[in-house]
């Protein structure tokens, strides 16, 4: 019974994708390749119990999804892996000859890059004088006023990809797209090293909860 219902999930994915399935579904397709001789409903059940939507499964912290029973460290590093790969895609999918020509172009660009994403993280995007995309680079893993957070490495970054401009973005996870103070002096601190390398900074954007706030440039 269980085997038939395997293979009527793939066989229905493989004719008409995901549209149509419920959560439950999605996610028992899902675990079905973490967990290949397990009946998975179950524990799509009590995922979807514990944090409240696919979505939300998918956004949990490692340490989290292991306290669920019947979640071991590979089904776990298995969940954790899907957001990156969507990220992944889509990055090896837009970088070749993608021009962000406008701020909501970049700002957009942002918010797809911290799907999934539950530790603050900066990223930097290095353009060159048409706005194509050079490279977007992660720079930091925490907050950007923490001791980690260097200046310096992202100049150098900028300079080695021979960047004519750069735009400079962090996450607020669980919190709100509005900058804070030390964001603010962030900013203004980032612009002043890239004017002195001749690399127009663009913008510092905050993103929280698939929104963006651009510090420099505000509505």
């Amino acid at each position: 019974m269980a085997e038939g219902h395997r293979q009527r999930l793939k066989n229905r994915f493989l004719e008409y994708g995901l549209d149509g399935f419920n959560e439950i579904n999605a996610l028992e397709l899902l675990l079905f390749y973490a967990l290949p001789r397990v009946d998975t409903n179950p524990l799509a059940h009590r995922l979807l119990d514990r944090f409240g939507s696919f979505s939300g499964v998918l956004d949990a912290d490692y340490a989290e999804l292991i306290e669920v029973d019947g979640v071991s460290d590979h089904t776990a590093t298995f969940l954790k892996t899907v957001p990156d790969v969507c990220r992944y895609y889509q990055r090896s999918k837009l970088t070749d000859h993608l021009v962000l020509s406008s701020l909501h172009e970049i700002g957009e660009y942002f918010v797809r890059q911290f799907v999934g994403v539950t530790q603050e993280r900066v990223l930097m995007i290095c353009l060159d004088g048409s706005r194509r995309l050079i490279s977007c680079d992660r720079i930091h893993e925490g907050s950007v006023n923490s001791a980690g957070f260097s200046i310096r490495n992202m100049a150098m970054t900028a300079l080695k990809r021979r960047a004519a401009s750069v735009v400079v973005a962090h996450n607020h996870p669980n919190g709100i797209a509005v900058p804070s103070p030390d964001d603010v002096m962030i900013t203004n601190a980032l612009e002043n090293a890239m004017s002195t390398l001749e690399i127009e900074f663009i913008d510092h954007i905050v993103v929280a909860d698939n929104k963006y706030c651009m510090i420099k440039n505000k509505p």
